[in-house]
């Protein structure tokens, strides 16, 4: 946060939006071949977007190593959407893998999460996390599937944190904003028949395989 964050816009902080670009992003998502192209659409959203977050020296240092990230937390959303948890909660769960990573790499200045509230955004999803070999110092864990390039790290920002994008107080539940700004707790119901040229990077995609998907 991946997808962390899986948006077409940046989160503020550990607030989840939610539209109907989402919906359509998840159904894009879990089809046969569309899903690959809109990954790959998505993994250059979320690197643009966090990349924009970072320290302008860093980023272009980081940005191999966000691609491969993000790319692989698109199969832990699949994995939770199939555990049964709801579009906000799965898609926040990356976001919550993407802020381990940039924690354990001091990368502040792109966090969602205050560092204090990081472990506590682990236990909230603790049962999910440690059924797939997730914590904190491995946030992929088996869905580290392809190889992650280093990039370097920043840990003194650790010592005094500045995270200009992360706001306290969003760690107890899944936090859903929608189109009029208001926030709420859980997500919102998932409307029927959802376009997917609706997602991000999908409105000039062949969809002929849409309706055997």
């Amino acid at each position: 946060m991946v997808f962390t964050c899986i948006r077409p816009e940046a989160d503020d902080e550990m607030k989840i939006r939610q539209n109907i670009r989402h919906f359509a992003t998840k159904k894009a998502l879990t089809m046969p071949v569309i899903g690959d192209i809109a990954t790959e659409k998505m993994v250059d959203l979320h690197v643009r977007i966090f990349g924009e977050r970072a320290d302008p020296d860093r980023r272009d240092e980081r940005e191999d190593h966000m691609a491969a990230f993000f790319e692989c937390t698109f199969d832990t959303y699949i994995a939770a959407l199939d555990a049964g948890y709801p579009e906000a909660e799965a898609r926040e769960i990356t976001h919550v893998q993407a802020n381990f990573d940039f924690y354990n790499h001091g990368w502040t200045e792109m966090m969602e999460i205050p560092v204090d509230e990081i472990e506590a955004h682990y236990e909230r999803y603790e049962e999910f996390f440690e059924r797939h070999g997730i914590d904190i110092a491995e946030p992929l864990g088996e869905f580290r599937t392809i190889d992650i390039p280093d990039a370097p790290a920043t840990l003194d920002k650790l010592d005094d944190p500045d995270h200009p994008h992360a706001e306290g107080g969003f760690a107890d539940d899944v936090y859903v904003e929608d189109d009029s700004g208001e926030v709420g707790v859980g997500g919102t119901d998932e409307p029927e028949d959802v376009d997917v040229s609706a997602a991000p990077g999908m409105q000039d995609v062949d969809r002929t395989d849409e309706k055997t998907a």
